[in-house]
C-alpha cells in the first residue's frame, strides 16, 4: 500500500473514533423508550377525536384546545379555558409523554388514560358533556361511524372513544431531546455548563422526585415539605388540597403528582397554580419549599441550562 492511501485510510478511521457515539450510559435518568406499537386505525381515528371539539357539549372545545402540541402540548396559559368560556382551577399539564406517567391529572384521581380521557368529557369545567351524548354525535356522522366500525368489532362506544384517545395519546412521545442523545452516548451533544447543570440537579437532590424516564410523573409529594408555600403564597383555594380532594386522607393535603420536567423549557406557567411564570421562579421555589435552600446564581443558572435540554421533538421538529 502507497504511503497516501495509508496515511488517508489512518485520517479516516481517526475520524470515525471522534465522531463515533459510545455506549449509553449508566445514568439514573433514562431516554424515552420507542413508541409503542399501536393499531393504526385506532391511532388514527384517535388523532381525529383529539381534534373533534364535538366532543365538548358546546361543540366548541377540542382536546386539541387545551394541549397544543405546537406548544409543548400544553397551552402556555395559567389556566385552560372550560367549554363556557370560563378558566379551569388547576394549570394544565403537558399532554406530551403523559402515557408515562403513574397517574394522571395533578391529584392523581385517574389511573390511566382512558379514565382522564372519561373525566375530562364530563367535567362541568371542562368539555361539559357526557357520554350518551358523544356517542349519540358520533353514531350520526357517517365518516366517524366508519371509522368506528373499521377499528373496533362493535363500533362507536364510550369505552371504545376512550380507547381511540388514548392509542393516540400513547404515540405523543417528544423523542430525541439533547439529554436523551447525551444519555444514549453522545456526550458531545452537551455543552460543559449542561454537564455542570446536570450534576448539580442530582447533587441538590431534585432527582429524588424528578425520577424515571419521564424525569417526573412517577410519585406523589408534598408541596411544601421545607416551609409552608400555601401560607407564604397567600388566598388559598380548594385545588391547593390535592391528593386530599381524592382521599380525603389528611396526609395528603397540599400532595400533588411531581410533575415530569420533560420540555419544561416550553411549557411556562409552572406549578399547579400557575404561581411561577419563569424557570427561574420555579427553581426558586423549589429550592427554597422542597429543598430548604437558596440556590445560588450560579446554581439556578446552571440547573436552567440542563432543564432545556429535556426540549424533545414532534414529528422530527424541536418543540
Amino acid at each position: 500500500m502507497s504511503p497516501k492511501p495509508a496515511f488517508a485510510l489512518a485520517v479516516f478511521a481517526l475520524a470515525i473514533c471522534l465522531t463515533a457515539v459510545g455506549a449509553p450510559l449508566d445514568e439514573p435518568l433514562k431516554p424515552l423508550p420507542a413508541v409503542p406499537q399501536q393499531n393504526p386505525l385506532r391511532v388514527e381515528l384517535g388523532r381525529q377525536l383529539f381534534n373533534e371539539p364535538r366532543l365538548s357539549v358546546s361543540n366548541s372545545l377540542s382536546c386539541a384546545d387545551c394541549h397544543r402540541l405546537a406548544s409543548g402540548g400544553a397551552d402556555n396559559k395559567p389556566f385552560s379555558i372550560g367549554f363556557n368560556g370560563q378558566p379551569v382551577a388547576i394549570n394544565t399539564p403537558s399532554v406530551f409523554n403523559a402515557s408515562l406517567n403513574f397517574r394522571q391529572f395533578w391529584n392523581g384521581r385517574a389511573d390511566t388514560l382512558e379514565t382522564q380521557v372519561h373525566d375530562v368529557v364530563q367535567s362541568p369545567s371542562e368539555m361539559g358533556s357526557n357520554w350518551e351524548h358523544v356517542v349519540q354525535t358520533l353514531s350520526t356522522d357517517a365518516t366517524y361511524k366508519a371509522a368506528f366500525a373499521k377499528a373496533y368489532a362493535d363500533g362507536v362506544s364510550m369505552n371504545n372513544v376512550q380507547n381511540a384517545l388514548a392509542s393516540y395519546e400513547r404515540t405523543l412521545l417528544s423523542s430525541n431531546s439533547r439529554f436523551d442523545q447525551y444519555l444514549q452516548g453522545n456526550t458531545d451533544i452537551l455543552s460543559l455548563d449542561e454537564k455542570y447543570g446536570y450534576q448539580r440537579f442530582k447533587d441538590y437532590g431534585c432527582i429524588t422526585c424528578h425520577q424515571g424516564v419521564n424525569i417526573g410523573g412517577n410519585m406523589f409529594q408534598k408541596f411544601g415539605v421545607m416551609g409552608d408555600y400555601f401560607k407564604a403564597r397567600g388566598n388559598p383555594v380548594e385545588s391547593d388540597l390535592g391528593r386530599y380532594l381524592v382521599t380525603k386522607d389528611e396526609e395528603d393535603r397540599n400532595v400533588f403528582k411531581v410533575p415530569s420536567l420533560r420540555n419544561v423549557a416550553v411549557t411556562a406557567p409552572y406549578f399547579h397554580d400557575a404561581s411561577a411564570k419563569t424557570l427561574e421562579e420555579a427553581v426558586d421555589v423549589m429550592f427554597k419549599f422542597q429543598l430548604g435552600r437558596v440556590p445560588s446564581d450560579d446554581d439556578q443558572h446552571l440547573i436552567i441550562l440542563f432543564l432545556k435540554t429535556l426540549t424533545g421533538e414532534w414529528e422530527g421538529k424541536p418543540l
